[in-house]
């Protein structure tokens, strides 16, 4: 008899009292089965609309006070979550959802999600979870080489990019701390961090959050930050200076740090250097982007969130040490009940990250690249780069329009001319009223203007090109 027969010899019709919410009883087997089958129906839908927002009064009248004392039941719970939650929250993996950075989990991903939850898997300690430690730990070399990083780099998967940025950071102040004492020389009296203006926004917070300061460079004019910059700013802040914050793949334009020339000044200067590659660093699984990254190879320590570009579900962000033991001296919690976990050798995933309990949120990658393998994963982003540089053309063909930047990755930013902020959002509302496309204002520079973050693989030119003919 497997795991999962055992249980099913002490169903009951309904258990009572306190084991009616964990026992297995016709009650539970039938909410099950509820559940299991929305699941089923949602992952093979084709047509799942884009949905929108309501108001919160509208939620309320529409679901009305669903937290009582005797519970509503399974079926009407999933019922209103399907006819009137659900529709109110947009459809993140819809091929026509182009705003900010999307996800589009595999349908392998998802699925094997389920799996994750119903298999009660903790993911903070091999002692705990070692089969699921392992798995991960296979992705994140997978990773690892894939950047070009050493034999040896390892990390963990954490909840997004905000968290794996602050825990790499944290990791950079305490290899600079230990560095200065071993060399017998005093903490500055404000540590800095060194990254472009246009940084993503989690960078300032990682620095609020340790109480350092950040000093911005500015990019030149592609927008990428480049190693002469960077210098200048070395210069000026000297020892202070505890790490180089370099973007691989900008949430706005998609634009990937000069990397070679930045990585370059570790041979005058002594500095972590960090790569946030939240978004863009899957690109380097494409032959048509990899020559962007040149030099991330030496950084000591990268984000990568499969939720964006690597066709995870929420939340997923690989962290990525070159040498895994700074990440472990600076994230190892003590405590009497943990002995049992610190004092071992063994890999635990806790130790790695500004956290301790964690879901082994990488399981769900593991799945879908064992599943469908390196190549497919290679084939989907080349074509999410393909269809930016086509719509890209596209656009600079058209009367009234103009490109802001040609595409580097898949974000293609663009400008409809003579068009105000106001323009654009009236627009915008327009096509998630008609359930078109999610495609949000933005802007550069001062000038309003939209985007196209192209990462999901069964978006389509020609859906592309009928939004732009909406305008």
């Amino acid at each position: 008899m497997g795991r999962h027969d055992e249980a099913s010899t002490e169903s009951t019709a309904a258990a009572p009292g306190p084991k009616r919410m964990h026992a297995v009883s016709s009650e539970t087997e039938s909410l099950v089965d509820l559940v299991l089958d929305y699941s089923r129906r949602r992952i093979l839908s084709s047509d799942t609309p884009l949905d929108q927002p309501r108001s919160e009064y509208e939620l309320r009248r529409l679901a009305g006070n669903t937290i009582v004392e005797e519970g509503i039941g399974a079926r009407r719970a999933l019922e209103l979550f399907e006819n009137v939650l659900a529709p109110a929250c947009i459809t993140t993996d819809h091929p026509q959802y182009l705003s900010f950075i999307p996800t589009a989990p595999t349908k392998a991903a998802t699925a094997f999600d389920l799996v994750v939850s119903a298999s009660a898997v903790y993911g903070g300690s091999w002692l705990e979870g070692s089969g699921a430690v392992f798995a991960e730990n296979e992705v994140i070399s997978w990773l690892a080489g894939e950047f070009g990083l050493p034999a040896g780099a390892g990390g963990v998967f954490v909840q997004g990019g905000t968290l794996g940025n602050l825990s790499a950071l944290v990791a950079a102040r305490e290899h600079a701390r230990s560095r200065l004492e071993e060399d017998g020389l005093g903490r500055p009296d404000r540590w800095k961090v060194v990254c472009s203006a246009e940084a993503h926004s989690s960078i300032a917070s990682a620095a609020r959050v340790m109480d350092v300061e950040v000093v911005p460079v500015a990019p030149g004019p592609t927008g990428a930050l480049a190693g002469a910059n960077v210098r200048e700013a070395l210069d000026e802040h000297g020892s202070a200076v505890f790490a180089v914050v370099a973007t691989a793949g900008s949430t706005n334009f998609g634009i990937v740090d000069d990397l070679a020339s930045i990585a370059a000044l570790k041979d005058d200067f002594d500095f972590w250097l960090h790569v946030d590659g939240a978004y863009g660093l899957a690109g380097m699984l494409s032959p048509l982007a990899r020559h962007h990254f040149a030099g991330v190879e030496r950084a000591d320590s990268v984000i990568v969130d499969p939720h964006k570009w690597l066709f995870a579900p929420f939340d997923a962000c690989a962290l990525i040490y070159a040498d895994p033991e700074t990440g472990r001296r600076a994230h190892t919690q003590h405590a009497e009940y943990l002995d049992t976990l610190t004092e071992t050798t063994e890999w635990s995933p806790s130790d790695y990250a500004a956290h301790l309990t964690r879901r082994a949120r990488g399981l769900p990658l593991w799945f879908s690249l064992a599943t469908y393998g390196e190549a497919a994963y290679r084939d989907a982003i080349s074509a999410s780069i393909q269809l930016a540089r086509d719509i890209a053309d596209e656009i600079d063909s058209r009367d009234g329009f103009s490109l802001v930047r040609q595409p580097q990755l898949s974000v293609v930013v663009f400008e409809r001319d003579g068009w105000s902020r106001a323009d654009y959002a009236a627009w915008s509302a327009r096509l998630l009223d008609e359930q078109r496309a999610f495609v949000t204002p933005s802007s550069h520079e001062g000038r309003p203007n939209t985007r196209f973050a192209i990462v999901n693989p069964m978006t389509t030119f020609d859906q592309l090109v009928g939004i732009l003919d909406t305008m």
